[in-house]
């Protein structure tokens, strides 16, 4: 029975990252960011509030697929930005995957916004590894709606919003692990570079990301 049960996990975990890899190019992730934010965004009652998206120091924006029975597994792709003294830089390609442990039933696809209000937050995307959410930065739901504009307070180095799509039913002990994806980052730009060297603003940004920085700058100007 056990060996069925991780055998059902490593397909679920297979597909998860087989749907990541269809959309794995950053081009890809980049106009999926824009249609995301602008989602968030035309939903005045979800909305991100604009003092938040002001403030924010960088954001993570990532869609991840995630399919259950018995056990779960996850995998998504997304990008990261972070806001320098000439604007938003260009953005580095992350993912994230992972297996769950539990009852897990169903299929789900959740888009995330992830605000980095901190230059702590934006530093520990920058280094080329790992960034376990909540583990050593704070995270919390961020603030929703337009009525939440003059009440938001600073309460975590990040904040996460999401929509999610489809039906999951279970509760998953796992963490959210997100990934720095040099190989697509290399392909993107057309050469290597670091994860550091793109949110500092040092590598130039690719005409595709105009469309992404158009939406920022409409949300989020200072």
């Amino acid at each position: 029975m056990r060996a069925i049960t991780f055998s059902i996990v490593g397909i679920l975990l297979a597909a998860c990252l087989n749907v990541a890899a269809a959309h794995a190019t950053v081009q890809d992730d980049v106009n999926q960011a824009v249609t995301i934010i602008q989602r968030f965004q035309e939903m005045p009652e979800r909305a991100i509030p604009d003092s938040v998206l002001r403030d924010a120091k960088g954001l993570a924006i990532l869609t991840v697929t995630k399919a259950g029975f018995i056990g779960s597994a996850r995998g998504g792709s997304g990008i990261v930005v972070a806001r320098t003294a000439k604007g938003w830089s260009g953005p580095s390609a992350i993912g994230t995957g992972g297996i769950g442990v539990g009852f897990q039933a169903g299929v789900e696809i959740t888009e995330f916004v992830i605000v980095l209000n901190t230059q702590e937050a934006v530093n520990a995307f920058s280094k080329g590894g790992n960034v376990t959410l909540g583990a050593n930065l704070s995270a919390a739901v961020g603030p929703v709606g337009r009525t939440a504009e003059a009440n938001v307070a600073l309460q975590a180095a990040m904040y996460t919003y999401s929509i999610s799509q489809g039906l999951f039913a279970g509760i998953s002990l796992e963490g959210t692990v997100i990934a720095t994806r040099d190989e697509a980052n290399a392909e993107y730009y057309g050469k290597p570079v670091a994860a550091k060297d793109i949110l500092a603003g040092k590598v130039k940004s690719p005409a595709g990301e105009q469309k992404l920085l158009q939406v920022l700058s409409k949300y989020s100007a200072q």
